[in-house]
């Protein structure tokens, strides 16, 4: 009987030097290893076969006597504590696992207190030339790293740590930060201890005056607000109230947006109550206050930009305009831009209106008939606008209307980031609630909710006024 030839070997690197092997190899060709001596792999058994079936499952493993907690006794004396490491157990296998009573595990070993190599286990050994099962392509690194002592010896003075640290109390008119609040807010913004930026003043504004209310925000696409408000209530000579509203959109094309927008706001508002207690007619007050407005955009354009006559600056400050007053018994709106007024009865069985038309290229070509409505707010440069103010609008043509309702209502001053969202006045009906009258701030709160959940590509702002003015909103404010 002929002595059995070797079998050819199934590994991949010999098990001695770790030479990569052929599958014909019997011996290592580097350092003369037997290959035939080494035992072959368990054959495999998948828990899910390639074809779908499933093979036979290995046999289960011994159940493992998991040790169960003490209960409390009668005396409701507390059951100890076990941490992990005092609870012996097996693997899934069930071999034993090692255990801090075995000595023949020197990592698990008691160290003395006050031993830094008590809270970190001992590199793991293994015998000379037996391979490790795994290769690195770079040497691997030693478990820890000496430490210099620090100099000026053991007694020296350890500095604070600048995070926890007392930090000084910001000077009268400071600003803390409103991450760290412990930081001192600079010029620019931002924290001088943990460089958070601070959100902008402007990013939420809301005023209520009774009569009226109003809210700004910055939306949820745009990086500022650059929409501005302003909201009061006078009196006429005979004792009536007056109540104002402002709202300014800037252009976000223009340089300094935000600023043309609240000079705009402040300087309309500031002309109404001026005029309307002198007895200037609401309408004639209006008027006046969007030329107001406009100088005061005006003068914050650049004039080493001039260009010419018909171009005057360069990218000016610009923004839009739009004011609704409120009496007893008038309302009178004025406008320039795209920005709205939306009339919205109390008794909503009757119809509501806009009170406005827009200075926008889509507006242009429906009063041409060149489109309707429809198409031409589907066009792309439906909110082109073709009126503003700034230094480089060619002419100011600033638009008043008065209207004397028959009937108890709200309305509502936006700009384009609400009516976006509530374009025709049944829609913009729709989103306002039903007791805006008697809740007006409330009620420019859930309006501007509603261009947020609508998406706030733009800045959003609104403001409500009652119609007719209460009498108890007499007085300046």
């Amino acid at each position: 009987m002929m002595s059995q030839m070797p079998q050819p070997t199934a590994l991949s690197r010999c098990p001695s030097c770790e030479e990569p092997l052929d599958a014909a190899d019997r011996f290592c060709g580097a350092c003369g290893y037997d290959l035939s001596t080494v035992a072959a792999p368990p054959q495999d058994h998948p828990t899910i076969a390639m074809n779908g079936t499933s093979p036979d499952l290995p046999p289960a493993a011994p159940s493992v006597d998991w040790p169960r907690a003490q209960q409390t006794g009668s005396t409701d004396t507390p059951a100890p504590v076990h941490r992990a490491a005092d609870i012996p157990g097996t693997d899934s296998g069930g071999s034993e696992l090692p255990h801090p009573e075995h000595p023949e595990h020197p990592e698990h070993a008691e160290h003395p207190q006050g031993d830094p190599a008590a809270v970190r286990p001992a590199p793991s050994r293994r015998p000379a030339g037996q391979p490790s099962g795994v290769r690195f392509d770079r040497p691997s690194e030693p478990d820890e790293y000496p430490l210099a002592p620090p100099a000026g010896g053991p007694d020296r003075e350890v500095p604070a740590d600048p995070r926890t640290g007392d930090l000084p109390v910001p000077p009268a008119g400071g600003k803390l930060c409103v991450a760290c609040r412990a930081g001192q807010v600079d010029t620019d913004g931002y924290c001088e201890n943990c460089g958070h930026a601070q959100p902008r003043e402007r990013d939420h504004m809301e005023q209520e005056l009774g009569a009226v209310a109003a809210v700004s925000d910055r939306g949820l696409r745009h990086h500022r607000n650059e929409d501005a408000f302003a909201v009061s209530s006078t009196a006429l000579p005979d004792g009536s109230p007056a109540v104002v509203a402002i709202v300014c959109d800037g252009v976000s094309s223009a340089t300094r947006p935000d600023e043309a927008s609240l000079a705009a706001a402040q300087a309309a508002n500031e002309a109404l109550l001026a005029a309307l207690p002198l007895g200037t007619h609401p309408q004639a007050a209006m008027h006046e206050a969007i030329v107001a407005a406009s100088e005061a955009v005006n003068a914050l354009a650049d004039p080493s930009t001039a260009q010419g006559e018909h171009a005057p600056h360069v990218n000016a400050p610009a923004c839009t305009i739009v004011g609704a007053l409120v009496t007893p018994t008038l309302l009178i709106v004025g406008w320039v831009g795209d920005s709205r007024v939306y009339w919205v009865p109390v008794d909503r069985s009757s119809a509501p209106a806009r009170l406005t038309e827009d200075d926008s290229w889509a507006a242009q070509m429906v009063a041409a008939g060149l489109m309707n409505e429809a198409e031409a707010y589907a066009d792309e440069r439906a909110h082109a606008i073709t009126g503003w103010l700034g230094a480089d609008a060619y002419e100011l043509e600033p638009h008043t209307v008065s209207f004397k309702p028959d009937r108890p209502g709200v309305v509502v001053v936006c700009t384009d980031g609400l009516w976006n969202y509530a374009e025709t006045a049944e829609e913009m009906a729709e989103a306002v609630p039903l007791d805006a009258a008697e809740r007006p701030l409330h009620s420019a709160r859930v309006l501007v909710g509603h261009a947020l959940d609508g998406g706030g590509h733009d800045n959003v702002t609104v403001a409500v006024l009652p119609f007719p003015a209460p009498s108890q909103g007499a007085g300046s404010a």
